[in-house]
């Protein structure tokens, strides 16, 4: 049993409700000098592309993903993330899930060029309509865009946490039960209901007194909030799915996402145990689903 495992079944023992499952994604990041190992390259899909909320929806189910350039399927993420220059003036080759969405919105798709990572960056993706970028749109002529303007769509992407320059060269996004080999995570995400955050902060505070400060945004979640401000600032982050999550990886409506450095998973795990008889949580409304 893997280090990663433990801590979960210690986590998840001591919350004393029986068959309480939480989605749980570990993420591991390889850098451009780093060896990866064979057993992480086996799982590079060849012929799909998948979005950052794909992967970690779908390595919480058991099915670890490697993402690296040539598979990402969101030019956001790959930002996030560190695989591609935030200022790329060149599209990403190939087809990509997210900017697929925006082909099939095109009135001319045989001339449709699909928007570069400096387009994200300077917020022309996210405020088509104010930008006149309508072959941008996701949702047909009468998109809104996702900011009002493009100034808007600048002041949120400058919050949006990243891996710049881009030092990455594969993001390994794995499940509870891949032990191939041991790896120690450098974030763990948990797909939460609000019953069950409550809880983790609780024996989170435990141990430490602190609060946790929650950054939330719009868009660019699970790559940016909840894996890369983790990683970045070694500290908790909560977040809510974004669009695509909820619309692409089909997050379910009574989930949250909180990412967190993997020694303070380790710490959370340590004080959930210490702390169950002071924190019932079998007893908490809604804790043992119907």
């Amino acid at each position: 049993m893997t280090l990663l495992q433990q801590l979960y079944q210690q986590m998840v023992a001591a919350m004393g409700v029986a068959r309480l499952e939480i989605p749980t994604t570990a993420v591991k990041f390889y850098r451009h000098e780093d060896e990866i190992p064979a057993a992480v390259l086996a799982n590079k899909p060849t012929t799909i592309t998948l979005t950052s909320c794909q992967a970690a929806k779908q390595a919480s189910l058991g099915d670890a993903v490697l993402l690296t350039l040539d598979n990402i399927g969101c030019v956001a993420a790959a930002i996030s993330l560190g695989l591609v220059d935030q200022n790329q003036d060149t599209p990403l080759c190939g087809s990509r899930v997210y900017t697929d969405l925006m082909l099939g919105q095109a009135r001319q798709p045989k001339t449709f060029a699909p928007p570069t990572p400096q387009d994200f960056t300077k917020g022309l993706v996210y405020a088509s309509r104010a930008a006149d970028r309508p072959e941008f749109n996701l949702f047909g002529p009468e998109d809104s865009g996702r900011y009002q303007s493009v100034e808007t769509a600048e002041r949120a992407i400058l919050d949006m946490m990243a891996i710049q320059p881009a030092v990455m060269k594969g993001v390994f996004l794995y499940a509870l039960d891949f032990d191939e080999i041991e790896i120690v995570p450098d974030v763990v995400v948990c797909s939460v209901r609000p019953v069950e955050l409550t809880r983790l902060i609780q024996a989170y505070q435990y141990l430490t007194g602190q609060r946790v400060n929650a950054s939330i945004g719009a868009l660019r979640v699970v790559n940016s909030d909840l894996i890369v401000r983790p990683y970045l600032t070694q500290a908790i982050n909560v977040s809510t799915y974004c669009l695509g999550a909820r619309l692409i990886a089909h997050y379910e409506a009574d989930r949250l996402g909180i990412g967190m450095p993997f020694h303070i998973f380790e710490m959370m795990a340590h004080g959930m145990e210490a702390s169950q008889t002071g924190y019932p949580f079998q007893l908490y409304p809604g804790a043992v689903e119907r």
